[in-house]
């Protein structure tokens, strides 16, 4: 199955835990790298997020963001009440000290670290909601990887379909090609109005046909846009692989293009150059 390495999914999860919010998006990258956001918190789960993460996505970048919203402070406020009373002792000594005494002020108290705290969060709940979040995230984005990578398979054989358009035209103008550079080099010839050596001519012609012949390379294009859909058909990541036939592909082409020797030929040559870079700029988004 083929597999883009562009996708994004968005889970949200609200609880008496507080809300947790994920976001994962992958894009095309030459190896697998994964990168984590996580709330200090949570920083636990890092380990196991890391490796669900790489059970998925084998190539590509992907950047996982986990936002921690804790519930409404106003509904969970908890007062200390022994940090409370070791304070207002300490402040009553020092008016004592001071010799003084003024109105305590509740709201000094309140500003004192720890004098008011949200009550704890269970941290291995919230991790398994987190994890819990993180499998559905991950079917979602395989299921847009996937998605996107079927419409890429069909560009790509789209383009293969026509690839082997213009090789059954160079296969079919080669021998009409072959045929137009005799008649020139006799014409040619004639108009020299020179003594041939007629076995010498026929000599440097076979040797300009070998120059020109082109059997192999459309053997070898044929046959690299078979492997293009053979891979194209494999349950495992192909993207470095068809990277590589691209490759093969255009040294074909470019060979195919030195060698022709008539107009019709160096089109075809041209076209396909231009669909193996179609294809090469799809291939990139593999995974």
């Amino acid at each position: 199955m083929v597999f883009s390495m562009t996708a994004f999914a968005r889970q949200t999860s609200t609880s008496e835990q507080g809300q947790l919010t994920l976001e994962i998006k992958s894009v095309n990258h030459r190896f697998s790298e994964v990168s984590l956001r996580l709330p200090e918190d949570l920083r636990f789960l890092e380990p196991r997020l890391r490796e669900a993460i790489s059970k998925v996505v084998q190539r590509g970048k992907v950047d996982c963001v986990v936002r921690y919203l804790p519930p409404e402070v106003q509904a969970s406020l908890q007062i200390n009440r022994d940090l409370l009373t070791v304070l207002t002792q300490a402040t009553q000594d020092i008016e004592k000290l001071l010799g003084k005494s003024t109105p305590s002020n509740a709201l000094d108290f309140l500003k004192w670290p720890g004098v008011i705290a949200a009550p704890e969060q269970d941290l291995q709940v919230l991790g398994e909601q987190l994890l819990a979040m993180l499998q559905t995230a991950l079917e979602e984005l395989s299921e847009n990887r996937s998605r996107e990578g079927e419409q890429l398979k069909a560009l790509i054989l789209e383009r293969c379909a026509n690839m082997e358009l213009q090789v059954e035209r160079v296969k079919a103008r080669l021998p009409i090609a072959i045929d137009a550079m005799r008649q020139r080099l006799t014409e040619r010839l004639a108009e020299l109005k020179a003594e041939l050596d007629e076995a010498r001519v026929e000599q440097e012609m076979v040797l300009l046909v070998n120059k020109s012949d082109v059997a192999e390379e459309i053997d070898r294009l044929a046959a690299h846009i078979g492997e293009v859909r053979r891979v194209l058909e494999q349950q495992q990541p192909m993207g470095r692989r068809l990277d590589f036939l691209m490759q093969e592909l255009n040294r074909e082409a470019n060979t195919l293009s030195s060698k022709s020797v008539d107009t019709d030929m160096t089109r075809a040559a041209v076209e396909l150059k231009v669909l193996i870079e179609q294809m090469r700029e799809q291939v990139q988004n593999i995974e």
